[in-house]
């Protein structure tokens, strides 16, 4: 059973700093007690072969347990859980390049692909893992024990795994991660763009032109990818890029405040503590005294 070999593989290299020898694949393991980990997602597939994990994006909750893979096609400041079990949750993540998906496109017949809509997709979604795309993750897996095969077949077997994805039942997803002209593909420009400008204040009506969209359609697909406004993702940015600062600065809370965008003491510490329970002070003296758990990635 090719998850049963996923399990040995990963938890046989799994590191606690997650990389590994393949250029864009990270394993993890977690053990019950793991703290939640806030942290940018990436553009990822993220498999699960033992255990289980809750991924938080604003107020919507997914899970995924053994078998089954999460796809997250924009970069988005989740929160992730590992889930209670007996055993350690064992799982596997690989970075999905569009130039890749848009090189595969290229080349398929797109007869043999799902339909691609007009309108972006949520920006994450969990499907059940066919046999062939765990088959396809274990002999990318193999090669971590084969360094003389890994640099001519490591990237053939990833886009094995790209292959199976756009045929999967995300498929429409995946396909308009690698078309520059997309819904996604517009979303993901406003979302950069917050991501490289989290402390500037915009309006709206600018994000929607770096999209290209109109303004009643930019907030429809902001919405239905990231299932926040722009306004709420980008105090969710704020805030998580706070957090990272206050771990190596904890004594200058207000100094942080000013450095993710608020001019209001009170009020970074107030929707801070909102968001994560606890105030900036106490919270950086916690992140100090665990700076590995409480930093880590949030996925896979």
């Amino acid at each position: 059973m090719p998850l049963e070999e996923m399990r040995k593989l990963i938890g046989r290299h799994a590191r606690p700093e997650l990389g590994t020898t393949v250029e864009g694949v990270q394993l993890c393991r977690f053990g019950p007690s793991s703290a939640p980990a806030a942290g940018m997602s990436g553009t990822v597939l993220a498999v699960i072969a033992q255990g289980g994990k809750r991924l938080a994006l604003g107020e919507q909750l997914y899970e995924y347990g053994p078998g089954q893979y999460l796809i997250t096609s924009v970069d988005l400041p989740v929160t992730g859980h590992v889930m209670e079990t007996d055993e350690p949750t064992l799982g596997f993540g690989m970075v999905l390049a569009p130039g890749e998906i848009a090189e595969l496109l290229l080349e398929a017949d797109p007869r043999v692909l799902p339909p691609v809509t007009e309108d972006a997709p949520t920006g994450i979604a969990v499907t059940q893992a066919p046999t062939e795309l765990l088959e396809a993750i274990v002999r990318l897996l193999r090669l971590l024990d084969r360094p003389a095969d890994r640099p001519i077949l490591a990237p053939m077997v990833k886009r094995e795994i790209l292959w199976h994805l756009l045929r999967g039942e995300q498929g429409s997803m995946i396909r308009q991660l690698g078309m520059a002209d997309s819904g996604l593909s517009h979303i993901g420009r406003a979302v950069r763009w917050i991501h490289g400008n989290y402390a500037t204040a915009f309006r709206v009506e600018d994000l929607a032109r770096i999209a290209g969209m109109s303004v009643s359609a930019f907030h429809r697909g902001f919405h239905a990818v990231t299932g926040m406004s722009p306004i709420q993702f980008q105090k969710r940015i704020r805030l998580q890029e706070a957090r990272l600062l206050l771990a190596r600065r904890p004594s200058d809370i207000t100094g942080v405040g000013l450095t993710v965008g608020y001019d209001s003491a009170s009020q970074f510490s107030r929707e801070y503590r909102r968001m994560f329970g606890t105030p900036p002070s106490q919270d950086a003296a916690r992140l100090r005294a665990r700076p590995t758990a409480e930093t880590a990635s949030a996925l896979p």
